[in-house]
């Protein structure tokens, strides 16, 4: 079996100054620990010039190398295809601001042959920031392939580092709108329960006592007749997240029906996915530091359940 090699280089910004190797990469470039530790176990990270073991502490300003060696059938395929639909609502020397449809993933995957950001930038001719793996080219956060809305993807390297940087600690505003069914009491509140992967399902998440810290902000639209259009902010990022905690709230998102929404009241909707948006993202601009906001309208689908919604009510 044939095998690919690249080498990424990283100079340690301020922020990562203390760090161990692992933490550093990991945070910075997106690698996995277990990639990690096989790199450093071979001798592949280097720092200024000398291998180093995986829990090596970093200084701002030191240089770091890590090879990367996969095979290349176990690797992710990335499916170089346009699609019309992802629109680019701001570009820039360091960044885009792009507008996800549903049924894109937000870069290839085991398992998901369907189109990507990447994939569709690439397309396009886009050049991306080079420091995650080519398959996550320029990727500093993800949207679910059934949710759609905004993204950030990152152009040049500073605007990577700086924009997972923002992500990490918590900086970045990311806003959603979701129609869940019922009527949410209070109207207003912040939902703060840790999630992790499903006991019995390893396809979904849940609510469970040892899982990741995780915690949602919501508060009320507009009310309907057996539904509430709520606007959303996350504080963290889980898998799932707002699905999830609203599904435990016995609130799930309409069209959910992987956490028990009513395919029937979904149906009577057009609906054939959750209703659910990233509407708005907030962050600060990685050359000059002033603060961006662009928001997304609902796609077609959405809006025709929202007016129908309404129009019952």
């Amino acid at each position: 079996m044939s095998e690919t090699r690249a080498i990424r280089t990283l100079e340690i910004p301020e922020g990562l100054d203390g760090e161990r190797v692992d933490v550093a990469l990991a945070r910075a470039l997106g690698f996995s620990r277990t990639m990690i530790a096989t790199a450093a176990e071979r001798g592949n990270i280097l720092v200024n010039g000398k291998p180093v073991d995986k829990s090596a502490r970093l200084a701002a300003g030191d240089l770091i190398e890590i090879e990367i060696v996969q095979e290349a059938a176990r690797g992710p395929k990335i499916e170089v295809a346009d699609l019309d639909e992802l629109q680019v609502i701001h570009s820039d020397d360091d960044l885009l601001v792009i507008d996800k449809p549903l049924g894109v993933a937000a870069h290839p995957s085991v398992g998901w042959n369907g189109p990507t950001v990447v994939g569709i930038l690439m397309a396009r001719g886009m050049t991306l920031s080079h420091l995650a793996p080519t398959e996550r080219a320029g990727i500093v956060h993800r949207l679910d392939v059934g949710t759609s809305g905004l993204m950030v993807v990152a152009k040049s390297d500073r605007a990577y580092l700086s924009l997972k940087e923002q992500f990490r600690s918590r900086t970045v505003k990311k806003t959603y709108h979701a129609i869940v069914q019922g009527h949410p009491d209070p109207t207003r509140g912040t939902i703060d329960a840790p999630i992790d992967r499903h006991p019995r399902d390893e396809f979904k998440f849940a609510v469970v006592a040892d899982g990741k810290p995780s915690i949602t902000h919501y508060q009320t639209v507009d009310s309907f007749a057996g539904a509430t259009l709520v606007e959303i902010e996350l504080e963290t990022g889980r898998t799932h997240q707002i699905r999830v905690h609203f599904a435990a709230l016995r609130h799930p998102l309409i069209g959910d029906l992987m956490y028990g929404a009513d395919p029937v009241f979904a149906n009577s909707l057009g609906l054939a996915r959750q209703w659910l948006h990233a509407h708005r993202l907030t962050f600060l601009h990685p050359a000059d530091s002033q603060e961006r906001s662009y928001i997304s309208a609902y796609p077609a689908d959405l809006e025709a359940a929202l007016a129908s919604l309404r129009s019952q009510s």
